[in-house]
């Protein structure tokens, strides 16, 4: 199949997909806007900082309660957009680049994004979507969250019910603990970055469907469970995912899990909670060997503290831990050990400043056992990773309209990631002579929403 056709159905299905999410009810009042214009708020409502996916506390609840608050009746434009570019330096050289790049000092365009999102009538709410990738150089659909919530009274406690169907686990969650929204909010696949990850971390993202059902039990109990599946080839091909059969695939179904405990104090909020996911996997897309069979069991955390004039100061933290049995790996030679573990921690805390000037500092922590197969690609045979990720960000509109409207907003930023260990060792970790701080990146970027 040519790039051209390739383009021309991942289109032709988006288009449709646009048309389902858009087409919930007739344009006029059960229209379905986009969020600053549905709402009537300005993006410092929703998103810490003014722009990008941390959420408030306005924004988390906005998020459940099926994406349906709306400020006014009457059509509203269903559609948005962002664009983001960046410029992207490591400390050496790479020893490949993807095609039409270098092997450092890269000036790109990330990704243009086209959203459908917004409310239909009390119940119905979307939030879709579609990306093309500027390095790839590829169209397909990105971030799914389809809802239905309704408000309720359960022996006189305010409970709330939704389900969800989304493509990603974790996509659905309204904290930025998790890593399909967590920090950093925008990165490059031009940067190096860790080998191993736990599955939860995006192993499955746009490769599969899930439906979940949620409650909120009071405005501070949070529980929610769902499983996901892979569609069919066609229809991820359709959707623009590129299947080969080198890529690890989902084996059946696998349940998803999440409870939360939060709480409002009016000048802070504070959430604690637990996430669970358990997927089996044909490794390298290969059957022949049944499936490798994952655990992932975690907790987590955030707290925000708005209560100083004009600031605002949040703390996401995270702690995952993946019980992996490889057993299908172990029968065809690409692991040497039956069960093996791998943990992963982050934290990032960040400083706002009239939602316009924003700091944030991440480390992050990723360690496992020794594999001689599953991580032959490094000298210690072990998946351990360590550093940090710095963040200097503007964002000119944060806490005001722009004055080309409510829809446009700009942030422009620099991040720089610091290792201290990566792939297995701080020194010579692929047995090459290369260093964890050759990967060391400076990363400029100007992120553009309208």
């Amino acid at each position: 199949m040519t790039r051209h056709i390739s383009v021309h159905k991942t289109l032709k299905a988006a288009l449709v997909l646009l048309a389902l999410i858009a087409g919930f009810a007739p344009l006029g009042a059960e229209a379905v806007p986009s969020f600053a214009e549905q709402t009537g708020q300005r993006c410092s409502a929703c998103h810490v900082g003014g722009l990008g996916p941390h959420l408030t506390q306005f924004g988390r609840e906005f998020k459940l309660g099926g994406y349906t608050l709306r400020a006014r009746t009457g059509f509203t434009n269903p559609l948005a957009a962002m664009a983001i570019a960046s410029n992207v330096s490591t400390r050496k050289d790479q020893d490949a680049a993807p095609p039409h790049y270098d092997t450092n000092n890269n000036l790109a365009l990330d990704q243009i994004s086209v959203f459908v999102a917004g409310g239909v009538g009390q119940y119905f709410g979307a939030f879709g979507q579609f990306t093309y990738d500027g390095i790839g150089r590829a169209f397909a659909w990105d971030q799914l969250d389809l809802r239905a919530a309704k408000q309720t009274t359960i022996s006189g406690t305010d409970v709330l019910i939704g389900v969800d169907l989304n493509n990603s686990p974790g996509v659905q969650d309204a904290w930025n603990t998790l890593p399909s929204w967590g920090f950093p909010f925008t990165a490059s696949s031009l940067a190096p970055s860790p080998a191993a990850a736990p599955m939860i971390a995006e192993a499955f993202a746009q490769r599969v469907l899930g439906s979940s059902v949620y409650m909120m039990w009071n405005h501070a109990i949070y529980a929610e469970a769902g499983l996901y599946w892979t569609p069919g080839k066609k229809f991820l091909s359709a959707m623009g995912v590129d299947i080969n059969d080198g890529d690890t695939m989902m084996k059946g179904a696998a349940p998803y899990a999440r409870v939360a405990y939060t709480k409002d104090l009016g000048v802070q909020n504070f959430e604690i909670g637990a996430f669970a996911f358990f997927p089996k996997s044909y490794p390298g897309g290969n059957r022949l060997a049944g499936g490798d069979t994952f655990r992932d069991l975690g907790i987590d955390a955030s707290w925000q503290y708005t209560g100083l004039s004009d600031v605002t100061v949040s703390v996401d933290a995270r702690y995952t831990h993946e019980a992996q049995n490889l057993a299908a790996s172990l029968a065809l030679n690409e692991a040497a050990n039956r069960h093996n573990t791998l943990q992963e921690t982050q934290i990032d805390a960040s400083y706002y400043w009239r939602n316009m000037i924003g700091v944030t500092v991440s480390p992050f922590h990723i360690w496992g056992s020794t594999d001689s197969l599953f991580y032959a690609d490094n000298r210690t045979m072990t998946p351990n990773s360590t550093g940090v990720i710095f963040q200097l960000d503007y964002t000119p509109w944060g806490a005001d309209v722009s004055p080309l409207g409510r829809r446009f907003n700009l942030r422009v930023g620099a991040q720089y990631t610091l290792y201290t260990e990566l792939n297995g060792a701080t020194k010579d970790y692929d047995g090459q002579g290369h260093n964890a701080s050759d990967n060391n990146t400076f990363r400029l970027f100007t992120w553009v929403a309208f």
